[in-house]
């Protein structure tokens, strides 16, 4: 009998020993339980410890009996079953001051199903839509010719087949052109690819009837309606499909709103949003104050920016 913490016990608890296990008599001196410690650590095999809550496994735990973790003397002990791997946490290595963050490409210019929004360099891009209108696509042709600016016109097929003397007078005076649908439905980006295709084409085909040889290798949709496939059959007759970064939503003109308000409407909101590389949406049909807003805006525009017609 032997004294243990306080208490009186026979023995101690068991030591196993190669994956046995053994009873270990009293040791009579330290260094024969030192001994037998050692031996025990060296033949690879766990040694127990005994407390008041029973055995804690140091080094290797016994084939048969994994060792568990202990997170508390009361708690009581879990085990790992045998062949599971434990979970570690990985170690995230600590940014140094060599290190150069990776520069993550946006797509960028680019806005409903990747249609353009930008010229892609520094030059401003001013699109008219909806004509050519008989009243007012003349009053802003000699606007641009007398501020020596080139833009380009999205034009409607039956209004560029009721007026193919003003689609010549576009191409002649260096503007580019751009398909707008025949009818300007806002629904065609959603039906069928032969249905959009035959629309695209006849559009073309109007132009082509005012100037054969007239160049057209852009689509807008009506509204900005874009779909993937309505892009992808612009693209499959010649055409890339652009967009705006501007709208000064000239179109829109409450019946509340005096003409002057909707001009300053107009001039303001330009100002406000144009920069670099910018397409800009405006319409020549039937927009009298857009001709107005723009006696002021393209002197304006051209102290500070590069006006450009989209590439013909």
């Amino acid at each position: 009998m032997i004294e243990v913490s306080g208490r009186t016990r026979d023995h101690i608890s068991p030591v196993p020993v190669c994956g046995h296990r053994t009873e270990l008599s009293v040791m009579r001196t330290p260094k024969v339980l030192f001994l037998g410690f050692a031996l025990a650590v060296l033949a690879g095999c766990g040694t127990a410890v005994a407390d008041e809550n029973g055995p804690v496994w140091i080094g290797a735990a016994p084939p048969s009996e994994p060792a568990p973790s202990v997170s508390s003397p009361s708690a009581k002990p879990k085990r790992t079953p045998v062949g599971v791997p434990l979970k570690t946490t990985p170690v995230r290595a600590k940014p140094t001051a060599t290190t150069t963050p990776t520069k993550v490409k946006h797509k960028a210019h680019t806005g409903p199903s990747e249609s353009l929004m930008k010229t892609g360099d520094t030059g401003v891009a001013l699109t008219f839509d909806d004509g050519p209108d008989p009243a007012q696509t003349p009053r802003m042709l000699d606007l641009l010719k007398k501020n020596h600016v080139k833009a380009t016109f999205c034009v409607v097929g039956e209004n560029a087949q009721a007026f193919p003397d003003l689609i010549k007078r576009i191409v002649d005076e260096g503007h580019t052109l751009c398909n707008h649908t025949w009818r300007h439905s806002l629904t065609l980006g959603k039906k069928k690819p032969a249905t959009i295709k035959a629309d695209l084409q006849r559009t073309n085909d109007a132009i082509h009837a005012a100037v054969p040889d007239a160049p057209i290798k852009y689509m807008r949709a009506p509204g900005g309606n874009f779909t993937d496939r309505f892009v992808t059959v612009a693209s499959e007759l010649g055409m890339k499909s652009i967009y705006w970064q501007v709208d000064p939503r000239d179109w829109e003109h409450p019946a509340t709103e005096t003409d002057g308000a909707h001009k300053a409407k107009i001039i303001h909101s330009v100002k406000k949003h144009v920069g670099k590389g910018a397409i800009v949406l405006s319409h020549d049909y039937a927009q009298p104050d857009t001709i107005e807003a723009y006696e002021e805006l393209l002197p304006w525009l051209k102290g500070r920016y590069k006006l450009v017609a989209l590439p013909r």
